[in-house]
């Protein structure tokens, strides 16, 4: 790439090389994978995917650095603004004379194939075993942990399966559901319920990302301030700020 949008992505390099850091140190702090950081700062945004995603990572990255959030994405805006924002991109084929970039490629689509197979086999599971317990779930409605509760409850999170931008090319068609995605800048406490199915529940770190697909969705988060929603990849903002416990109830 060049012009204008080298400069986003030496701003992030340099700020890590400033501390000292690795992208392997990087990633084992903010959650976020070391082949998503290193597309940042390549400016490889096509190797990301869907605009939801590089937002998300590209606020949390500059955070951890001590960056301007909001800064960075909107000179993502401003330096890709015929990129589509669509739920999923197709990654750029390296070029022929290059064996590592075809080699790397075909890593990272391996491991989203993969990425995908297992959130697939997770979701099912998931869906099943709550089926039954759906009305239990309902009733204890009124126990969920205070704001201060779930952020300290956020230093020992469950390991999350990070899903890939392919994920949220499911569903795609004219008459098919629309999606809602959560990105966690800030850990928060979180569930998700979809179509009258709780899919999602618990603390979860900062860099988490999940997409739903269905009619109607009631989101409820212990930590406001901290995650952004968007509506078929439309930003809708944040439903509040840090430590607000919010309920919210999207037709999709």
């Amino acid at each position: 790439m060049a012009g204008a949008s080298d400069a986003l992505g030496e701003r992030f390099r340099a700020a890590r090389e400033a501390r000292g850091l690795s992208l392997s140190d990087v990633a084992e702090q903010i959650r976020i994978r070391s082949v998503y950081l290193a597309a940042i700062e390549e400016e490889n945004w096509n190797a990301i995917g869907a605009r939801v995603y590089i937002r998300g990572f590209l606020r949390t990255y500059a955070r951890f650095l001590g960056m301007d959030p909001e800064e960075a994405v909107a000179a993502f805006n401003r330096t890709q603004p015929g990129m589509a924002s669509g739920p999923g991109l197709p990654a750029a084929e390296p070029p022929a004379s290059d064996p590592a970039a075809r080699r790397g490629s075909l890593l990272v689509w391996v491991a989203a194939a993969v990425a995908v197979l297992l959130i697939a086999f997770v979701v099912y599971n998931e869906v099943t075993m709550r089926r039954g317990a759906a009305t239990a779930n309902v009733s204890q409605a009124g126990a969920e942990p205070s704001p201060t509760a779930a952020a300290s409850a956020a230093a020992t999170p469950s390991p999350v399966a990070q899903p890939t931008p392919a994920a949220s090319a499911a569903g795609a068609g004219p008459d098919a559901a629309k999606t809602l995605a959560l990105v966690l800048s800030e850990p928060s406490w979180l569930r998700v319920t979809v179509d009258g199915s709780v899919s999602m529940e618990g603390t979860f770190p900062a860099g988490t990302t999940k997409t739903f697909h269905g009619k109607s969705a009631l989101v409820r988060i212990g930590n406001a301030g901290g995650v952004e929603i968007y509506v078929d990849g439309k930003d809708v903002g944040k439903l509040g700020k840090s430590g607000d416990v919010v309920e919210h109830t999207f037709t999709l």
